[in-house]
């Protein structure tokens, strides 16, 4: 840096040129420009206030970090050094009392340091000891002072400096660092700085270059033959976006802000210059961007550190193993990694492309690809053209992949890795780094279609059957396992093209199928299942599927058991898939559920109203006399119980119920009963009280107040005008610490009782406040009061951002107008609520109006 520009002599102009800079740099984009600036204004007033301390004799000035780098960014923390002479034991008193006035007058300026005071020796010390210390050393830069003092230190760190252990040290922090970030750069609010394929990625390739005095930049690298021009563009290409990036989080945030948070990535698009129709276009074109940034610098890493490795360990990487196989004469094993013999393998044989990922599917040693093939692929790129596509032999290698006993998931990621996934199948490259602002997936499309196909997969693995053991029965018995991973390859392929992909991707599957040789039975099956993947998981969660005529209906529309089956196997890895928080137990069970009860009627079984009750009742009796229960006990209470609630309870619940109510049919007093769900997550609570209007808010208003969300109520009046309602719910902490479940269900037994014998009016609900996602990427709430088929009851479904207190809102709107509950399906979906309630008719289809009234109130509370 310049140290003789002229100086600023106070705070407010230092702001003033600050101030400037980032006016200049809004308006043309010029990152190196900007951070060189901002250094040297830096540079600037530290020396102004060094000099103004009478310390320029006595002690040396260094940057370190990013600043020693000369990389400034606008919020960014000012590291400095200042390094003294001599033992820390010898350091005067009048010495140090100059260091802390220097230090007290820049944070007086306005000039936020992070500043370290120490000698030579406890710097290397303290580096030895601590790899941060070390690598903020290793970008030492002298600002003013002593520079013998700072020579001292140079020599002093460079002979202590062991590269050997410094590059194994880095690359054992980058691992931690990966996965504090999920190993993945496509998280929908990735950090350009610290996730895979940031900034950091970047610098520790320049970290370890320097420590291995291979260069300071990166076209010393070129120059050393560690990476090709081609690499050295994209490099310096990638790095001057993310900055630029960066620097524009800064500035929008007004703060040090390195996360692209949602409410950020609209402006961060319209700052860079990708202006949209719309605003949402802007931020998934930001987003896409970053997302091939992000995937070309994970890459480039991985070659470079490898080339790095092999320089400071060239023993290790001599050593090789040959693939068993005669085909696979072309690939080695070399230090973990699968390897190729010849660089120019590619380009002279194209079919081994494709090849390479079976290889690595097939050889469960092997962790990834070597550097060499990272390369040859890219090199290749031109190669993978629709030629290649169309060729018989890597269509075939293809389908071998797909039918692998191992490591399918793990070659898919590396062809999507490595873009040769994408070039394959160029309806798979349009879908690349596709963002989905629907509030519930939090992956962008390809990384959520990968994670279907290892859901996929991971059924058919032993060592995972434990996870979901009904799911890993099927696919065991499934004629045709691999098919399922092409369908899950293909179930979102056609996203963000306009209009229903559920059924644009029918025509990319059934070409792909016809290419590939497919017979037409598995093709109508792929096909089918592509257009339906959506279909099994709206019935099970927002259609009553304990009503004979639903499960009817579904059974018709799958036809056989080998589509059920391939549907619901599909269902349950994409609804996994989606994001952590839209999958729970009750969903599995809805889905399993709606699976058995299809089966049954596909095998032939008699599905009506009175078969079903007949043996939901036969069922329940049997339980019940395991309790030693004969059926005149109990028969005053069933009497009190309609069709329906025989129907839509199963046999175990049935049986609980009745060994909690058959002694006080007629109780004047609430009872509440709750015990650990069957389902194994969350609890089951019962409540049996004289019916009332706002029964239900009531119970919601509890229920939110104390943090539990409610995943399914089954609301029933009795004959003799009791409710008898059951609720399913969960909360994130349900237990707290030191505590237990029997303390916890206790609680809730008695605190609801307490609730519903409160005279007092409901209470105003207090909505929480929407989430960042949400309030960036608001859904328009939607409403829709509809009578049923049937003219039974009428089913208001509804959509909305979810957010605490909405449940109840909803409760207490039907309460103010004596609209009695029946069914609630409650589908949350990640941070989007999908609900259907069945409400009572009575009301409803005596006054239309309030068909309308009812709509209308509700779009406000949902939109509030």
């Amino acid at each position: 840096m310049n140290a003789q520009a002229p100086m600023i002599l106070d705070a407010a102009g230092f702001r003033a040129a600050r101030d400037e800079a980032f006016t200049k740099f809004k308006n043309n984009q010029q990152i190196h420009k900007l951070t060189k600036q901002l250094c040297k204004l830096s540079d600037q007033l530290l020396i102004q206030l060094w000099k103004e301390s009478n310390l320029e004799k006595e002690a040396a000035l260094v940057a370190v970090g990013g600043f020693g780098r000369g990389a400034l960014f606008p919020y960014s923390d000012i590291d400095i050094l200042i390094l003294l002479p001599g033992n820390p034991d010898s350091v005067p008193e009048s010495l140090s009392r100059k260091v802390e006035k220097f230090v007290a007058s820049c944070w007086d300026t306005g000039l936020e340091i992070g500043s370290a005071v120490r000698t030579v020796s406890e710097c290397i010390s303290e580096a030895e000891q601590d790899i941060t210390v070390r690598t903020s050393l290793l970008e030492a830069r002298f600002i003013d002072g002593q520079k013998g003092l700072f020579k001292e230190f140079t020599i002093s760190f460079n002979k202590a400096l062991d590269p050997r252990t410094f590059f194994q040290a880095k690359l054992a922090e980058q691992i931690q660092r990966h996965h504090k970030y999920q190993d993945t750069p496509y998280s929908l609010e990735p950090n350009c700085k610290e996730s895979p394929g940031g900034l950091r990625d970047l610098q520790v390739i320049s970290w370890v270059s320097k420590a291995a005095q291979l260069g300071k930049t990166f076209k010393d690298l070129n120059t050393q033959g560690l990476i090709t021009k081609r690499e050295l563009t994209e490099l310096n290409r990638n790095q001057k976006f993310l900055e630029t990036l960066r620097a524009n989080l800064h500035l929008l945030a007004g703060r040090r802000q390195d996360v692209l948070a949602f409410d950020l990535q609209n402006p961060l698009a319209a700052a860079m210059g990708l202006h949209e129709e719309s605003a949402r276009l802007g931020s998934e074109a930001i987003m896409r961007q970053y997302y091939w940034a992000a995937k070309a610098v994970t890459q480039l890493n991985d070659i470079l550190l490898q080339n790095i490795e092999a320089l400071l360990f060239p023993q290790e990487s001599k050593t090789t193993y040959p693939i068993a196989g005669e085909e696979n004469q072309h690939f080695i094993e070399r230090q973990g990694l699968l390897d190729i013999v010849d660089p120019l393998l590619y380009e002279k044989y194209p079919e081994q492309i494709l090849r390479t990922f079976l290889v690595f599917a097939q050889t469960p040693s092997v962790t990834g690809l070597s550097a060499t093939i990272f390369r040859a692929l890219y090199n290749a790129r031109q190669l993978m053209d629709q030629k290649w596509r169309s060729d018989p032999q890597n269509r075939d290698i293809f389908i071998e992949i797909v039918k692998q006993a191992e490591g399918v998931s793990r070659a898919f990621q590396l062809m999507n890795r490595t873009s040769v996934l994408g070039r394959y199948l160029p309806a798979f490259r349009r879908i690349v780094g596709q963002m989905q602002h629907d509030l519930f997936h939090v992956y962008t499309v390809d990384q959520h279609i990968l994670m279907v196909l290892r859901n996929v997969r991971r059924f058919m693995v032993v060592e995972h059957a434990h996870e979901f053991p009904f799911c890993s029965s099927l696919i065991a018995h499934f004629d045709k396992p691999w098919l399922l991973v092409i369908a899950a390859l293909f179930h979102d392929i056609a996203k963000g093209r306009g209009g229903d992909h559920s059924k644009l991707g029918k025509a990319d599957m059934r070409r792909f199928a016809k290419e590939h040789g497919l017979d037409r039975t598995d093709t109508e099956l792929l096909v089918w299942l592509v257009a339906e993947h959506l279909n099994m998981s709206q019935v099970a969660q927002k259609q009553d599927i304990t009503d004979p005529d639903v499960v009817n209906a579904f059974a018709k529309h799958v036809g056989d058991e080998r589509h059920l089956t391939a549907l619901y196997l599909l269902t349950v890895a994409d609804v996994r898939g989606t994001s952590p928080k839209v999958w729970n137990a009750w969903k599995g069970k809805l889905l399993e559920d709606l699976y058995r009860a299809t089966l049954r009627v596909l095998g032939g079984s008699k599905s009506d109203a009175s078969s079903e009750l007949a043996l939901h009742q036969e069922e329940s009796r049997a339980k019940l006399r395991l309790y030693g229960l004969e059926d005149a006990s109990y028969a005053h209470f069933w009497e009190q119980l309609d069709v329906p609630f025989f129907l839509r309870q199963d046999a175990a619940d049935i049986a609980w119920l009745t060994r909690l109510l058959f002694t006080k049919v007629d109780s004047p007093e609430p009872i509440v009963r709750a015990r650990l769900s069957p389902i194994g997550d969350g609890l089951q609570v019962a409540v049996y009280t004289k019916d009332q209007v706002d029964l239900f808010a009531r119970i919601c208003a509890y229920f939110e107040r104390h943090g539990f969300s409610i995943w399914d109520a089954r609301i029933h009046t009795t004959r003799n005008g009791y409710a008898l309602d059951t609720f399913q719910i969960s909360g994130s902490n349900l237990v707290s610490e030191g505590g237990s479940y029997r303390d916890l269900i206790q609680l809730v037994e008695y605190e609801l009782t307490q609730a519903l014998q409160s005279a007092e009016s409901l209470p105003h609900p207090s909505m929480g406040r929407l989430s960042r996602q949400s309030r960036s990427f608001p859904i328009q709430p939607r409403v829709r009061v509809m009578p049923d088929e049937r003219g039974q009851y009428f089913a208001l479904s509804l959509s909305a951002s979810d957010r605490t207190g909405l449940l109840y809102a909803i409760s207490r709107v039907l309460a103010k107008h004596q609209v009695s509950l029946h069914t609630a399906r409650i589908n949350t979906l990640g941070e989007r609520v999908e609900d259907v309630l069945l409400l009572d008719a009575v009301n409803l289809s005596k006054n239309p109006k309030l068909q309308i009234q009812l709509e209308t109130e509700l779009l406000e509370v949902l939109g509030t």
